[in-house]
């Protein structure tokens, strides 16, 4: 199964057990986060630095088949008022792209303001400046990834 589906499509979908990556898609980054095998908790795994689609592609694939994860959930860079933007569009876009390139099946998860409570986070926790742009886009895709796994443990 290939296809981008609702989160409720994407729990029926999946088998009983199994890893979740769940990613923070930037123009410089893709910050990844990692489930358990029960799905409860996310964890910041990985940052990987963009280069082209296809070496971007090729280490995210790595990084899945290394986990054996079940699915992937993407964050959706949505506007404040639900619509999509330029990068929610480019988001799309290297989905469609990587469709072509895995069995995976995927899910879109809405990640306003993901990123900026994770900042607030690190402030909060005194993080340096240095500190927190090494380590924002894996947490903020452990945020994303987190909603996800929260919402899905509702749907059983």
């Amino acid at each position: 199964m290939t296809l981008d589906l609702p989160l409720e499509a994407l729990a029926a979908a999946l088998p009983p057990r199994g890893r979740l990556i769940g990613l923070d898609l930037g123009t410089k980054t893709i910050g990844l986060a990692l489930s358990d095998v029960e799905r409860r908790l996310a964890s910041p795994l990985d940052t990987i630095r963009r280069v082209k689609f296809s070496a971007d592609a090729e280490a995210l694939l790595k990084r899945a088949a290394d986990f054996e994860a079940q699915a992937l959930v993407f964050g959706l860079p949505l506007n404040m008022d639900g619509s999509e933007g330029p990068r929610a569009q480019a988001t799309r876009a290297f989905m469609r792209n990587l469709r072509k390139l895995t069995p995976l099946p995927f899910a879109f998860w809405d990640e306003r303001l993901s990123t900026a409570a994770v900042t607030r986070e690190l402030i909060a926790q005194d993080a340096s400046r240095a500190k927190r742009a090494e380590v924002v886009d894996r947490m903020a895709a452990a945020y994303i990834l987190q909603g996800a796994l929260d919402r899905l443990a509702r749907l059983v």
